[in-house]
């Protein structure tokens, strides 16, 4: 997935000049021999033209252009401590006189110091939203993304608006869970656009996109709405409208509009291996950025429910592990400590199936539901725990930055140099799962390198059973199956002998790898066992 947004540095790799084949249409071929069946003709519902909609529109579509700041490594001075250490650290990127050394000392050498800067250049598009200036655009066209490089920071953004006149652009406010941003520009009496209500866009509806693709200028692409509440797995509000009009780098930002000129989207990334439109392009529904928008322009900071769970989809082999269906509800992966779900009563393994009264389904996930919901509201959460249908009530708090949840959710990732020695569990558990266990003691969790207490690990998976389709390794810990938490062999057999005599064909395993927050995996039987 790439975000629709382009680097000037990237245009012309290789200096390729752009070749044009121009060959007849068929069409024309056709009309020559049988004009009298050649009548002009659209689809059905759709204008003859798009010309009066995209004049009408194009003025109110603007570019924004930001210069960067780029902290690159700096390149290690191989000539450190010789004659030619100075020379190096002069001519061979590691500064010069002007402040733009690496601070390694007087020899010029090592990789330490103040990382080197480098100048770049993105592009994207925005659209003018009222007379007097407020310009909508996404959070990453004005904000930058981090490169492998390292870190990125916008020193100016410039609007450019049809005409060609340019203006500098302040940042009124910018949400980056959400990928939205305001800018304004000092300037009067500007051709603007209104949102429109998505709720009502259907597949197979006809939209235009308006941008700059590129860095071509005001660019007009029409199509239809492919898909809505579009999951790419892009963030906690993920629930897109996909279309077929060509989305390209540098239309990060532009609008999708209906037919009657409304706004009902903003074209935010694309689906590319080549990184050029292949018919996939995604915006954020206006439902959704609409709220968000009028709460920047007032200066507001965007609050968010919150109830402290890390989730999983109802994916087939899961729901078959609990008996339920697939396209309902999601599983409670991890419970926050002192967070809401925990006050409630919510428990690790519970599937939740409705927030506030509202049904959790693959395109209205929990996320979605409790993100829109006010901080401090009571809420009834209904779920399954154990097969058994409960209610419980959780106060919401407000949702923690991103960047904060990234940390809470990151772990050790290293396993461990070398596979644990120990007992295994009984060979009931490695004919069910194809998988080897033993006890996860002190000694063995030291040795992984991990802080878990309990459960039994993995020291071999049969490369042909269902457990190695679904990914689970060697130096896996497995801490319950079957809902059922296992410290040794012995529980571990007698959880998959209760799953089995209940007649379950797949099981599901509560799985941690290394000091990363577990998940859950729902892992066949092997046939006949």
């Amino acid at each position: 997935m790439r975000y629709a947004y382009a680097l000037t540095g990237a245009m012309l790799v290789g200096g390729a000049a752009a070749t044009v084949v121009l060959q007849q249409p068929l069409g024309a071929q056709v009309a020559q021999n049988a004009p009298s069946q050649m009548a002009a003709s659209a689809p059905r519902g759709a204008p003859m033209s798009f010309a009066d909609l995209a004049a009408k529109l194009q003025p109110a579509v603007v570019n924004i252009s930001t210069t960067q700041k780029v902290q690159v490594p700096q390149q290690q001075n191989p000539f450190a401590g010789t004659p030619f250490g100075d020379f190096f650290r002069r001519f061979g990127g590691q500064g010069d006189d002007n402040g733009g050394g690496n601070g390694g000392g007087s020899n010029g050498g090592g990789s330490g110091g103040t990382p080197a800067t480098r100048d770049a250049v993105s592009l994207g598009s925005g659209f003018i939203i009222s007379a007097d200036g407020y310009i909508v655009t996404n959070n990453h066209v004005i904000s930058g993304i981090p490169t492998e490089q390292g870190k990125v920071t916008v020193t100016s953004i410039t609007v450019t608006l049809p005409d060609r006149k340019e203006y500098k652009a302040t940042v009124v406010g910018k949400d980056a869970t959400s990928d939205l941003a305001v800018l304004k520009i000092d300037a009067q009496n500007l051709p603007f656009v209104q949102f429109g209500d998505s709720t009502h866009t259907r597949v197979g509806d006809w939209v235009i996109a308006i941008g700059n693709p590129f860095a071509l200028g005001g660019t007009v692409t029409a199509g239809i709405v492919s898909a809505i509440h579009r999951s790419i797995t892009a963030g906690p509000y993920d629930r897109y409208i996909q279309t077929d009009a060509a989305i390209n780098q540098g239309n990060s930002g532009g609008p999708m509009f209906d037919l009657n000129g409304n706004v009902v989207g903003i074209n935010t990334a694309i689906y590319s291996p080549s990184g050029g439109n292949v018919g996939i392009g995604f915006a954020i529904p206006a439902e959704q950025a609409k709220p968000v928008v009028l709460q920047l322009m007032k200066g507001q900071k965007i609050r968010r429910g919150y109830l402290g769970v890390a989730i999983q989809p109802m994916d087939e082999s899961i729901a078959a592990a609990l008996k339920l269906p697939k396209d309902r509800g999601q599983l409670v992966a991890r419970v926050e400590s002192g967070q809401p779900a925990a006050k409630a009563g919510i428990q690790q393994g519970d599937v939740i199936t409705r927030v506030n009264n509202v049904e959790i389904t693959p395109d209205n996930t929990l996320s979605y539901i409790v993100a829109g919901l006010p901080v401090g509201a009571h809420v009834p959460i209904d779920l399954i725990r154990n097969g058994k249908p409960m209610t419980f009530t959780a106060v919401l708090t407000e949702r923690p930055s991103e960047d904060k949840i990234a940390s809470a959710e990151d772990g050790d990732d290293d396993n461990g140099p070398t596979t644990p020695e120990g007992q295994s569990a009984p060979a009931s558990v490695r004919s069910a799962l194809g998988i080897s266990l033993q006890t996860l003691t002190p000694a063995i969790a030291q040795q992984l390198g991990v802080t878990t207490a309990r459960g039994v690990v993995v020291t071999s998976v049969d490369p042909s059973s269902d457990a190695a389709s679904k990914g689970l390794q060697q130096k896996d810990i497995i801490l319950a199956i079957a809902q059922r938490p296992v410290s040794n062999g012995a529980d571990a057999a007698a959880a998959v002998d209760a799953a089995k005599r209940a007649g379950f064909k797949t099981i599901l395993l509560l799985v941690q790898r290394g000091n990363r927050p577990a998940i859950y995996l729902g892992v066949d039987l092997v046939a006949g066992k």
